[in-house]
């Protein structure tokens, strides 16, 4: 029985023996070879030697070819196999030569060592941390170039379902679900080309896999670590599932807060509409009575129907406060934006509000600019801020006067129209400033409970001033009165928002 003893050899190597011609065709691929990479022979057998193994970003298969000389070269590479996983590789190479001394192939024995790579490189962070990746409160995982688990401590193992000392030389891929195998590959070799400390938090979502294939939600911090074999990269990892969970379920609740307020503000929207037809219907038959059309009516009668008119009004205000809130909460408010003469609308607001200052006794006064100043805005939303800032000042002050005053300012690094008013009233008191502008809120306490309002108006009148992009400032001395500011930009306010700061 004759033996081909090269045969067997080639065949039977646990290490890659691979032959190309000098220009790095494969010619020969042992079953080393295949074990090795991957490739079967037929794969092989035609290709790029490069092309098959080298990985990503890295150029040459190890040392440059030898071609002058038939000395054995030896050398340590990184290579990648079929599926994309990096090896380490003890290499060596060899030219063969025809009779002419030509070149004719080139022999390559390629012997994995990446189990060899990891201990070592296990041995040397071992005696570098000595245990302190241990009292680490996070899952703590090392790995090398080739993307092979170096170190990780008893947390890690632990989050991942697996007993001491096996997540040793695993590829970092394995901790993960399948569908992120591919891409991770492609981050990692990007991260490798530039190694950069990268926080918790920022990235894309990731998740883990646990020995029992139970996936679930991680966040990751990578660090650069400098060795004497090379760069490893640290991994502190987190699980997250009780964080997402708890934002899934405000996620939900969101949702449904959100159908609950869409909910209330069509509810609101059509009974503002359906309540406003009646009431105005009753304050016109009211005001009909008063003016004793239907007949004459006694002192008595002409009171009480005061009464109806006025709590009517009132009703009709809180109603049409409510149909403005619902369509600013809404964004179904629209706004039409023109030219405005702020001397000309102030005069006429104010003119709506002689008889009102003067049963009160007070004095209403208004202090123009000597120049015509003019704003681009919505006319509508402007005057009816302003009725408000009057409508308050009026109401609570019990003696003394209330001021107009109109003026150009300049606001942040804006200009803008400053309108104030202010009043000789009650004042605000400090433990209520925090509230003033809230829905529904009303200045507390015995003494004031004689004011009739809704709570809506200075909400209102902010949300309006800031769709204006304006903004209302106040300042306030309990006792001795209060200032309000209605500040609007003097140039359109649809170029870009605004940040307003209070101006002395």
């Amino acid at each position: 029985m004759t033996i081909d003893f090269g045969t067997l050899i080639l065949n039977e190597s646990p290490d890659a023996v691979v032959v190309t011609t000098p220009g790095g065709e494969v010619v020969c691929w042992s079953n080393g070879a295949q074990a090795v990479f991957g490739y079967t022979r037929a794969e092989a057998l035609g290709r790029q030697l490069e092309a098959l193994i080298a990985p990503a970003g890295l150029a040459g298969d190890g040392p440059p070819r030898p071609a002058v000389n038939d000395c054995m070269v030896s050398y340590e590479s990184v290579r990648r196999t079929k599926d994309g996983t990096l090896v380490y590789i003890d290499g060596s190479c060899k030219v063969v030569r025809d009779a002419d001394g030509q070149p004719t192939y080139i022999l390559w024995s390629k012997k994995d060592v990446t189990a060899l790579k990891v201990l070592r490189d296990a041995k040397l962070v071992d005696a570098r941390y000595d245990g302190i990746l241990e009292s680490m409160p996070d899952a703590i995982i090392l790995a090398n170039a080739a993307g092979r688990i170096v170190l990780a401590n008893r947390q890690a193992e632990a989050l991942f379902g697996y007993p001491r000392h096996a997540l040793r030389g695993m590829v970092l891929e394995a901790l993960m679900p399948p569908r992120f195998r591919a891409a991770h590959m492609q981050h990692r070799a990007g991260f490798a080309a530039q190694p950069l400390v990268r926080p918790m938090g920022s990235g894309r979502d990731l998740y883990g896999l646990r020995s029992d294939g139970v996936e679930f939600p991680v966040e990751i911090s990578l660090s650069p670590v400098a060795t004497e074999e090379g760069t490893l990269v640290m991994s502190a990892i987190r699980d997250i599932s009780q964080r997402k969970q708890i934002e899934l379920a405000l996620q939900e609740k969101n949702v449904e807060l959100a159908k609950a307020v869409a909910t209330k503000d069509r509810f609101l929207a059509g009974m503002s509409h359906e309540l406003r037809t009646p009431l105005n219907a009753i304050i016109g038959f009211t005001g009909t009575m008063l003016m004793k059309l239907p007949g004459p009516i006694n002192d008595e009668q002409s009171k009480q129907l005061r009464m109806v008119q006025s709590s009517a009004r009132h009703l009709l205000s809180l109603i049409n406060d409510l149909l403005d809130l619902t369509r600013i909460e809404s964004g179904h408010i629209a706004l039409d934006v023109e030219p405005l003469p702020c001397r000309e609308l102030i005069d006429e607001v104010l003119s709506s509000f002689k008889q009102q200052a003067r049963s009160k006794g007070l004095a209403l006064a208004f202090e123009p600019p000597p120049e015509n100043l003019m704003v681009n805005s919505d006319r509508r939303a402007v005057q009816q801020i302003l009725m408000t800032l009057l409508d308050n000042a009026i109401k609570f002050t019990n003696s003394g006067a209330v001021l107009v005053r109109l003026a150009r300012s300049v606001m942040g690094a804006r200009p803008c129209v400053a309108i104030s008013v202010s009043d000789t009233g009650i004042g605000i008191g400090s433990g209520q400033r925090d509230t003033l502008f809230q829905a529904f809120a009303q200045l507390d306490g015995n003494a004031l409970r004689q004011f009739e309002g809704t709570g809506l108006g200075l909400h209102l009148s902010r949300k309006l001033a800031a769709l204006l992009q304006g903004e209302i400032l106040f300042d306030s001395e309990y006792g001795k009165g209060s200032v309000f500011t209605l500040a609007l930009p003097l140039d359109d306010y649809r170029k870009g928002d605004a940040t307003w700061q209070h101006v002395s």
